[in-house]
């Protein structure tokens, strides 16, 4: 069995999950969400999370504004609806139910 692939699957289950949290205060610009998620040590690279940012978008849950840029084109910067609001908090509340049943269950919480 391959660990870097159940590894990877691990990651992209918390994903879209991780990208809602990154932009629950702010908009943010592709590149600031890459930047956050590699700084937590969960590597995404643009090839993936430029398709999730347009599902989440089609889905309702993000939109978008284009703000000018000083060094080339204009870019796109995401933000929480107020559906990917609620979603986020439902994710929220999940993910701490799976948190605590997985540390129980690993025993994490000795």
């Amino acid at each position: 069995m391959n660990i870097e692939n159940t590894k990877a699957q691990m990651r992209k289950g918390v994903l879209e999950f991780c990208i809602l949290s990154v932009l629950k205060e702010k908009y943010a610009y592709t590149s600031e969400i890459l930047d956050t998620l590699k700084n937590a040590k969960l590597l995404v690279v643009e090839g993936t999370i430029y398709p999730l940012l347009t599902r989440l978008k089609n889905d309702g849950l993000l939109d978008y504004r284009w703000e000018e840029s000083t060094s080339g084109p204009p870019r796109k910067y995401y933000g929480l609806t107020e559906d990917g609001q609620a979603f986020l908090n439902e994710l929220n509340g999940t993910w701490m139910e799976l948190s605590n049943a997985v540390n129980l269950i690993t025993n994490q919480n000795e």
